[in-house]
């Protein structure tokens, strides 16, 4: 799994990686950031799951200052947090659909608007994605975008469950 590794930390592509629970994902995923060009940069995870539907955009994305009620100062999203190195986005499958369009066009051009914000803005990150549910199911129930799902598995890897794995796996 190292020589995996090891290719995909040399490719400066959106990455998906799938498995089931407790398979190793983000230790993966920050394998390959560190193993990779963009290692002096930040490795910047965050879980989709845990940030209810209306505070997602502003994660990511950030806000200018009056763009809602208790918008006081700008905040930066995580994307900006990540500049120059790697967003992990767990649980991407958790992502609402207007996330989901959001995030889309990020991987299309790397540009995005934070909340309130007049103007685009544009950044060099590279993207790694996780999930433990079957992408393709969710796109056929429209639950998922089929477009964004091709944009994140432009390289793709799935991991094994740990009951299938010899000892040396990783």
């Amino acid at each position: 799994m190292l020589v995996l590794i090891d290719k995909l930390a040399k490719v400066n592509a959106p990455l998906l990686i799938e498995g089931e629970t407790g398979t190793g994902k983000e230790m993966v995923a920050r394998a390959i950031h560190y193993r990779g060009v963009r290692r002096d940069q930040a490795f910047v995870p965050i879980n989709c799951g845990a940030f209810p539907e209306n505070l997602i955009e502003s994660e990511l994305f950030g806000h200018v200052k009056g763009a809602f009620t208790d918008a006081r100062a700008d905040q930066p999203g995580l994307v900006e947090t990540a500049a120059g190195g790697t967003l992990f986005l767990d649980e991407v499958d958790a992502l609402s659909p207007r996330a989901q369009v959001a995030l889309l066009r990020f991987l299309q051009d790397g540009s995005y608007r934070p909340i309130g914000a007049r103007v685009e803005r544009k950044l060099d990150v590279r993207v790694i994605a996780a999930t433990n549910s079957g992408l393709d199911n969710l796109v056929q129930s429209h639950a998922f975008r089929c477009d964004l799902l091709y944009r994140l598995r432009i390289l793709g890897m799935k991991l094994p469950p740990l009951r299938a794995r010899n000892d040396h796996a990783i």
